[in-house]
């Protein structure tokens, strides 16, 4: 501990929190089947591949691989302490082990240890904790409220989507002394995930960005998503407080159940935190941003006036801190749009390509939708759709509305691949979709037909959910609008 608290005055320090032994076991409860109390590991992983000597690998069972195999690999690597299943005991070499003084911990669950391990080292490292969860918007409004909070701390966010029982311990086990805040996401597809992650992380400030259909077939409903989103607030630290959405019915729903101190964001005139006159380009979105004392124009520097909605939440952390509007618009405007997420690509042949591939429910392929209409101005707009996944019962008919939606908004051109595209042209053909304008295929039929029908000024939106490779479609676009 002596050694913690000198790290901790020495914001100069860098590198992950190191462990004992002892603290190990403090944190996991685990049996110590080998090693000694008072070894050192600079830091914990789950990947054999690139782990560094010195360090502790935790073997956790996924839906693919057995990280139990990969020990001798981690153990030729140069680590000098493991923790197992509790049931892989009798398959370990505990003599040799015990002569090559390895740390060897057994537990009853190597997943549930690595989160406890995390919930560990959040809380001896003293930080404060802001957590994000939301049907969309999630990763969009983590950085931004990250690049809010760094105005005044040294803040750690979530890197890229690691935002389950595996990804978000991983993010914990980064926190470094000189940190003072982390930015988190917490992601979901059954009931109960995020009460786990909230109670690994203990938030001080928690997000609800909205509550839209996804996840639907582990969640069964809209309202099961709502008590599942729900969880968060239930775990968030005494005197800590909520910044929610109030323009969505959902989450005004869990607001009247909560105790917590809440900061509303939105376009309602209740909302502590508004947006006034917004204004879209092909590159930004801009807005006047209303705070209780102050008022700012703010322009991000993202496509999308959904984008919007996670400024105002990110401007809710702000103002709960007592930050000023001047900062919160720095922070906002530092803000750079996530990969896969609305990024624009101008292409050298003069179309533009929306890369929105990195995941895809209905509420967010509405909200993509509609952005291309506002981006493509008189230009033509062509929408190319891969397969919602995880919707359940529901995903014949969701889908057949996002054909509709593609209709109303006068899609020149769709494209669709994927199990449920005859369900998105059937849509698309009863809300007036013309037959001719239609090509249903694989990712490389698409791409053939798509690049000899482009013309210069051409706007195309790519979306679906992470399953469905999307992205294959935006690389072939992005090779071929370079080529002279």
């Amino acid at each position: 501990m002596l050694a913690l608290m000198m790290l901790q005055d020495s914001p100069s320090v860098s590198g992950p929190i190191p462990w004992t032994t002892a603290d190990l076991l403090a944190a996991t409860g685990g049996d110590l089947l080998s090693g000694d109390m008072r070894q050192f590991f600079g830091d914990i992983s789950i990947d054999s591949r690139s782990i560094a000597a010195g360090s502790l690998f935790v073997a956790i069972r996924g839906q693919v691989h057995d990280g139990h195999r990969f020990i001798p690999q981690a153990l030729a690597a140069g680590v000098r302490g493991i923790i197992v299943d509790g049931s892989m005991r009798e398959t370990l070499a505990l003599d040799i082990l015990k002569k090559q003084g390895v740390v060897v911990i057994a537990v009853k669950n190597t997943t549930r240890a690595l989160g406890d391990l995390a919930g560990f080292n959040r809380k001896r490292a003293g930080i404060s904790v802001v957590a994000i969860t939301g049907s969309n918007g999630k990763t969009s409004t983590k950085e931004m409220t990250a690049a809010v909070v760094a105005q005044r701390f040294r803040a750690l966010a979530t890197s890229g989507n690691l935002n389950n029982e595996i990804g978000l311990p991983l993010t914990l086990l980064k926190l470094e002394p000189r940190h003072q805040w982390a930015v988190l996401e917490l992601g979901m597809n059954h009931a109960g995930e995020i009460r786990r992650l909230a109670e690994i992380c203990r938030p001080d400030v928690g997000i609800i960005t909205n509550i839209g259909r996804a996840h639907l077939e582990g969640l069964g409903s809209l309202d099961g998503v709502m008590r599942a989103k729900g969880e968060l607030l239930e775990k968030i630290n005494p005197g800590g407080r909520a910044v929610l959405n109030a323009d969505d019915p959902r989450v005004m729903e869990l607001a009247k159940k909560t105790d917590l101190a809440v900061t509303f964001f939105g376009f309602s005139e209740d909302a502590a935190v508004r947006a006034l006159a917004v204004k879209s380009t092909a590159a930004t979105v801009s807005f006047r941003l209303i705070l209780p004392a102050e008022e700012i124009n703010i322009t991000l520097a993202a496509a999308g006036r959904f984008m919007v909605y996670n400024a105002l939440a990110a401007a809710g952390v702000g103002l709960t801190l007592g930050f000023s509007a001047a900062e919160i618009k720095t922070g906002l405007e530092s803000f750079k749009a996530v990969g896969g997420r609305m990024n624009i690509i101008q292409t050298r042949k003069n179309v533009s390509v929306v890369d929105d591939t990195y995941n895809a429910n209905p509420a967010s392929m509405q909200a993509a939708i509609a952005a291309l209409g506002e981006l493509k101005g008189n230009k033509r707009g062509i929408l190319v759709i891969g397969d919602m996944l995880e919707l359940g019962h529901g995903s014949e008919t969701l889908h057949r509305e996002i054909g509709a939606f593609s209709a109303r908004a006068h899609t020149d051109r769709l494209y669709l691949t994927g199990d449920y595209a005859e369900a998105v042209k059937a849509g698309a053909l009863e809300g007036g979709t013309d037959a001719g304008t239609i090509f249903s295929g694989t990712h490389a039929e698409i791409l053939a037909d798509l690049t000899g029908r482009l013309k210069t000024g051409d706007w195309v939106l790519v979306k679906g959910s992470r399953g469905m490779a999307m992205e294959k479609i935006v690389i072939g676009l992005k090779v071929w609008g370079d080529t002279q």
